[in-house]
């Protein structure tokens, strides 16, 4: 494991205070997340929760066909598993690793023991809880009502406030999946984006050349996310 890897790379694990933060370090595991692995399934009993440092975990909805369309991303600001301090142990969703990093990793029965104290962490897990149901409504009406290149946009940009990096290696079939729609309209998009002097494609690669150009082109959608995640959690200090 890489030794620069700390709790206070994840926003809602720095902004505890500094004693409670410590008490639960104790209790945090620090886990590899390769590319492709799958966190939970639909209906299965969730035992961990991850706080996401260096990889951002994608959450499905997959439908009795198999198709499946992703609801929410979650990366260094949030956590995965929220169903386990919600009031549930099972959700009908996936969670699967879209861009590899680390996580720490904090077991089901700690989490509720700390949950249940009614302190910093309960206040944080469920201001997040509201940002989180705020990106799963905006995706859905964005997935409704935007086009496929509008979509891309908020997709990417929402990517890039999660990494350090402006060049992401994931392919166009791996976004058409998460968006829900075809390989061909997400090749579409991406093509008038490079096109625009935005991005630079190459198999697999997508590097952000002109993100303020990225943000003109995306729908409102990525601006209310990012609103209401700064609103809930970016002052927030215990």
């Amino acid at each position: 494991m890489p030794t620069s890897d700390s709790p206070s790379q994840n926003r809602l694990l720095a902004a505890l205070p500094a004693a409670e933060l410590e008490a639960l370090a104790a209790h945090l595991e620090l886990v590899p997340m390769p590319l492709g692995k799958i966190l939970y399934e639909p209906g299965t009993q969730l035992w961990h929760v991850y706080f996401p440092t260096t990889t951002i975990v994608s959450l499905h909805y997959v439908m009795a066909s198999g198709a499946s369309v992703e609801t929410a991303g979650v990366g260094n600001e949030g956590v995965v598993g929220v169903s386990l301090f919600m009031g549930g142990d099972t959700t009908p969703s996936s969670a699967v690793v879209q861009m590899g990093g680390n996580a720490y990793r904090l077991e089901r029965r700690v989490l509720k023991q700390e949950f249940e104290r009614a302190g910093a962490l309960q206040r944080l897990l469920l201001r997040y809880s509201q940002a989180l149901i705020t990106q799963m409504s905006q995706t859905a009406a964005c997935n409704r009502h935007h086009s496929v290149e509008q979509q891309l946009c908020r997709w990417l940009l929402l990517t890039l406030d999660r990494v350090s990096s402006r060049e992401l290696v994931i392919t166009q079939e791996l976004i058409a999946g998460m968006l829900g729609v075809r390989r061909e309209g997400v090749t579409e998009a991406a093509g008038k984006l490079q096109r625009a002097g935005l991005i630079s494609y190459r198999r697999g690669h997508i590097a952000v050349l002109d993100r303020a150009g990225l943000e003109v082109h995306a729908c409102e959608c990525y601006g209310v996310v990012r609103k209401e995640l700064n609103r809930l959690l970016g002052t927030v200090r215990y």
